[in-house]
This record gives structure tokens, C-alpha cells and sequence, in this order.
């Protein structure tokens, strides 16, 4: 393996953080974020908006861009699902899992407008892939700028009766501080609650489970990403590619600049089936295509560095050896999807919609990268060896 060069943290929670209250980040200028400050974030798209907003970029499509409703949150508001392209790639891209993580969803609106016409480039893309979206997966969490969902305990019990008596599960927030109240509405990280058993049903002795076992599929939210999953397994025998869009702590680089790192990415979020420590999912083996998944990743890096000198350069890997079965990327690829995670730089409690301009269309830039490489095929010839020498990010309270 190639030597990395070293990005640190300021207040990081990485994605296998436990249950306790998560860290937040500084923000550009000072440690934490003062109390009686609220950053705005009125500049993203909201749930109403984002209907009315894929609505008139499916009717501006005439018809290339198909919009349905894939599912609904916990509290009744529509999960979207928009498809564009006939091609028998199929790239899966969500974003929002977490409400408080919002460029992801911009950046998906971006291209589907842009796939929507009649470009010669967009036809190129749409003869090759089957782009599928669902932007703002969570959007209970997302009306309340916060990480969990919008539902209690006993709400799960009353859909699954065999979980009566059964400890909540470890991802399941009901703290309250200056940031949130997950007391009086309490609610779930989505982002653990997926099972690589695409048919998994709750069982009592599953609970409360941890952070390195799979979740259950038991918030809608969780149910409905994984429901197109397996729809798009039907039709097309494959998800090729699955594109999680989040959000981070703040990084800096300390190779003697102050340059904020402007996301982070990863291929890798449970153990290789095949090794011993990957044992436990060794009947996911034949599906498992790591390689596949870092050269995902170089393309996503090597489209920012052609940005050239500028903070679209400025992309980190994000800390390896993770065991997330419990996350959609986890449970997705070992399910035999390509998987890329994107980690942008800041959620909204410590930045608000700061440089949100210029963060959406790094994300939008980052996921043409695999867009473009995966419909010319430059992708399947990246060495995914050159994913060892992405800057690592090395995470430090």
C-alpha cells in the first residue's frame, strides 16, 4: 500500500460513532457553535419545494424524467424516486438520510434538470445508465434540520408486535441539548437500519444490536430505499452503482495550509467477505466487488483534480476499516453495488448553508465523475490500486 498523506479533525463523529449525542464540529472561525446562534439554511430546498421542483423538471423533460413517489416518512410526507435514462447500468443515488446533510440534494436536482434535455451529451449518458434518485430520503429529519427521523419506539412496536418487550435499538436518539430535542420528538438514525438480508424481518433478539451488526429495517424511510433496491434488482438483475450523499465535521490539511478539505469519499464500510474478519458476511463473498467500488472512487477524485488549484481539489478518503453493515452503503455492497460515500465538509448546525454554492457543485462535479466514467467505460480501467494514495483522513477529537 502506498504511504497517504495525513488530514486531521477538529470534533469529528465518524460514521461509527456510538448512540451518545453526536460531537459537532467547529465551525471556520471558532470552536463550537454558540448557543444562541442559528445558522439559516433557508437557501435549500425544502419537501415542498423539492415536489414542486422535480415536478416541472419531469415536465420539462417530456418525459425522460419520470417521477413517482417511492414511499412516505414516518409523519406521511412523500420519499421521491426520479428516473432518467434506458440504459442497463443502473446508478442508485440518495441523499438526505440525514436531514441536517443538505447539498446532496441540490446537487441531484441539478443533473436530473440537465439529463432532462435534449443535449447530446445527456442523450450519451441516458442510452448508457438508468440514473435513479431519491433526494431527500428523510425528509421528517430534514423539515427539522437534524439527524434522526420522527418516531418513537413504541410507533415500531406497534408495526412489528414481536418486538414488545424488546430494548430499543442503539440507534435510537432521546437526548436533548442546545442543538436538538430528540426528548420530546425522538427518532432514529436511518443510517443504521439497513440489513445486507434484503428480506429481513425484526426479530426481538436482534435487540438493541451495535454498531458493527446489521439494523432491521424497521423505520419507512430505511424500508423505502430498500424496497427500490430490490424493485431495480428485479428489473435489471443489478444496482451497479449506490451513491450515499452526507455531510462531515470540518477537515483541515496539515501539510502546512489552512485549506478546508472540501469532502471526503470512501469505498469501503464492512470487512471483505472473503478475509477472516469479514466471516460473518462470507455468504455475500461471490456478490462483493471492492475493487469495483474504489475505482467508483478514483473517477469521483480524479474529476475533482481536474479542477485544478482550487478547493474542488481538496478531497480526502475517508477513515478505512469500518464495519457499518447496518448502513445502506454496508448492506448495499455486499449485496454487489458499487458504493461510494461522499462526506461534504460541514453539517448545517455548525455551518448553516455557508459556500453553498460552490459545496453543491463540488458534489455535482464529484458524482458527473462517476457519471461520465462509468458511460465511456473509462471507469472499468481506473487501476483501483490509485484509491490507496487518496489523502487520508485520519479522524482526531
Amino acid at each position: 500500500m502506498k504511504s497517504r498523506k495525513i488530514i486531521s479533525t477538529l470534533g469529528v463523529a465518524v460514521l461509527s460513532a456510538s448512540i451518545a449525542a453526536p460531537t459537532f464540529a467547529a465551525n471556520e472561525t471558532s470552536p463550537g457553535t454558540p448557543i444562541q446562534q442559528t445558522y439559516s439554511v433557508s437557501g435549500f430546498t425544502d419537501h415542498a419545494e423539492l415536489g414542486k421542483k422535480l415536478e416541472q423538471i419531469a415536465s420539462d423533460s417530456q418525459g425522460k424524467v419520470k417521477l413517482d413517489v417511492a414511499g412516505y416518512s414516518n409523519r406521511n410526507r412523500e420519499i421521491y424516486k426520479a428516473t432518467v435514462g434506458t440504459g442497463d447500468k443502473v446508478v442508485l443515488i440518495q441523499s438526505e438520510i440525514h436531514g441536517n446533510e443538505k447539498t446532496g440534494t441540490d446537487a441531484i436536482l441539478n443533473i436530473l434538470k440537465f439529463l432532462g434535455t435534449n443535449s447530446p451529451e445527456a442523450e450519451k449518458i441516458r442510452k448508457e445508465i438508468t440514473l435513479v434518485a431519491l433526494p431527500k430520503m428523510n425528509p421528517d429529519a430534514a423539515e427539522l434540520n437534524r439527524r434522526g427521523n420522527d418516531m418513537a419506539w413504541a410507533e415500531v412496536v406497534e408495526q412489528f408486535p414481536q418486538l414488545a418487550g424488546a430494548s430499543a435499538s442503539w440507534n435510537y436518539y432521546t437526548y436533548k441539548n442546545e442543538s436538538f430535542d430528540y426528548e420530546s420528538k425522538p427518532g432514529f438514525d436511518v443510517n443504521r437500519d439497513f440489513n445486507p438480508d434484503l428480506n429481513y424481518i425484526p426479530q426481538a433478539k436482534d435487540f438493541p444490536g451495535k454498531s458493527s451488526t446489521p439494523g432491521w429495517f424497521i423505520t419507512p424511510e430505511s424500508q423505502t430505499t430498500r424496497d427500490v433496491y430490490k424493485s431495480l434488482l428485479k428489473q435489471y438483475g443489478k444496482v451497479e452503482i449506490f451513491v450515499d450523499l452526507h455531510h462531515q465535521a470540518p477537515y483541515y490539511e496539515v501539510d502546512g495550509t489552512d485549506d478546508l478539505v472540501t469532502y471526503s469519499i470512501s469505498a469501503q464500510f464492512v470487512p471483505d467477505p472473503s478475509s477472516p474478519s469479514g466471516q460473518d458476511y462470507a455468504k455475500y463473498a461471490e456478490n462483493y466487488n471492492y475493487d469495483f467500488s474504489r475505482q467508483l472512487n478514483v473517477a469521483v477524485y480524479n474529476a475533482m483534480k481536474e479542477q485544478g488549484n482550487s478547493p474542488y481539489g481538496n478531497i480526502s478518503l475517508y477513515p478505512q476499516n469500518q464495519n457499518l453493515p447496518g448502513t445502506a452503503l454496508g448492506a448495499f455492497a455486499l449485496n454487489g453495488s458499487g458504493t461510494v460515500l461522499f462526506e461534504v465538509r460541514g453539517q448545517t448546525q455548525s455551518f448553516g448553508q455557508k459556500k453553498k454554492g460552490m459545496l453543491i457543485k463540488a458534489v455535482e462535479r464529484g458524482l458527473y465523475g462517476i457519471i461520465d466514467a462509468v458511460t465511456d467505460g473509462s471507469v472499468y480501467k481506473i487501476n483501483p490500486e490509485r484509491y490507496e494514495s487518496i489523502p487520508l483522513t485520519e479522524g482526531r477529537q
